[in-house]
């Protein structure tokens, strides 16, 4: 298996299942409702505002794997439309689910030779860099909804 049909099955497992440390996003989030995932605890940021920022970088990389220029900015990460029903809040998921697969499809694809490349420019590193930091910051999201989760059920 190269190197990148690996960082794709990484990146899958921390979204649909398999990895190391047996939690993933979509199982976490399976039983989770729009009210739950809309819940405010304390000044945290909402179960759907980390769902929304985790897809946001996930999005925003995707489109570079698709031969886009990077759009992203940290200050717009958190800014989710609005959820005030189950369907705002399932539409939500199919795109993160949707967006998660494509990603992980278009990551087997590169060339083992891209990884070592500057992604889009110098200042970002490696695309091997950030292709494992949108897994980092994944896992990093996920412990905070799973700690969410368990609050909002007390």
């Amino acid at each position: 298996m190269n190197t990148s049909t690996q960082i794709a099955k990484h990146f899958r497992d921390v979204f649909f299942g398999g990895n190391w440390t047996s939690v993933n996003l979509k199982d976490t989030l399976a039983d989770v409702s729009w009210q739950l995932a809309t819940k405010q605890v304390s000044d945290c940021n909402t179960i759907a505002t980390l769902v929304y920022h985790i897809d946001y970088y996930v999005a925003a990389v995707l489109k570079v794997l698709q031969g886009e220029p990077l759009h992203a900015k940290d200050a717009y990460s958190f800014d989710h439309p609005t959820i005030q029903s189950q369907q705002d809040w399932d539409n939500m998921l199919s795109k993160v689910w949707g967006d998660a697969e494509l990603f992980a499809t278009l990551i087997e694809q590169l060339p083992d030779n891209q990884l070592s490349e500057n992604f889009t420019d110098e200042k970002y590193g490696i695309y091997y860099r950030n292709l494992h930091g949108i897994i980092e910051h994944t896992h990093y999201h996920l412990g905070q909804i799973v700690i969410l989760k368990k609050i909002l059920h007390q």
